[in-house]
């Protein structure tokens, strides 16, 4: 492979930090796809570390193909993991906003007590002439803790979910599995 395929530095020009990144990747590809061994991966990789010029990265991928539909792939990829990303997010963020919303109007929507005057009614019975047995007052309305509680809780998941997704969308990272060896 030559060098204008590849993209790195010509002949004895010096790699960059980004250079070695980028060899790294592609003999990872290699490697996931199984053109190279895990003894070679690691051979390559420690020589890719150590690389100082655009020939030594380039001695180490020559072998292999340089495949801009996989980086296409790969670019295809990525875009479709963003996209799933913000559909993950703003749907997390719309649905933890109504919940949370939902919670605060079940905390704040208790309706005061009715008035209850024993004393009165017992003065209009009084005036018709009924002697009727005033019951006790209704119990007041407690708190509802359920209505209250679960949403809020809820919400906070969610919210959790965004920042996770957040987190995994900005740090690029495609998943916790462990290159088999």
């Amino acid at each position: 492979m030559n060098t204008a395929t590849r993209d790195y530095p010509a002949g004895d020009l010096r790699v960059s930090d980004a250079d070695r990144d980028r060899a790294l990747r592609e003999l990872s590809q290699a490697f996931e796809a199984g053109r190279i061994t895990s003894a070679e991966f690691d051979q390559r990789s420690g020589q890719a570390l150590d690389a100082r010029t655009g020939n030594e990265l380039t001695v180490l991928l020559a072998d292999l193909p340089g495949d801009r539909a996989s980086a296409d792939t790969t670019a295809l990829c990525q875009c479709r993991r963003q996209l799933a990303a913000r559909i993950v997010i703003g749907a997390s963020a719309a649905a933890a906003t109504s919940l949370a919303g939902l919670a605060v109007t079940n905390a704040l929507s208790h309706p005061e007590p009715a008035h209850y005057d024993r004393a009165l009614a017992r003065e209009i019975l009084g005036r018709m002439g009924l002697k009727v047995p005033i019951p006790p007052p209704p119990p007041a309305p407690g708190f509802d803790w359920a209505g209250t509680i679960t949403p809020a809780a809820i919400a906070v998941l969610l919210v959790a979910v965004i920042m996770v997704v957040l987190h995994v969308a900005r740090t690029g990272r495609r998943g916790l599995r462990a290159p088999a060896r």
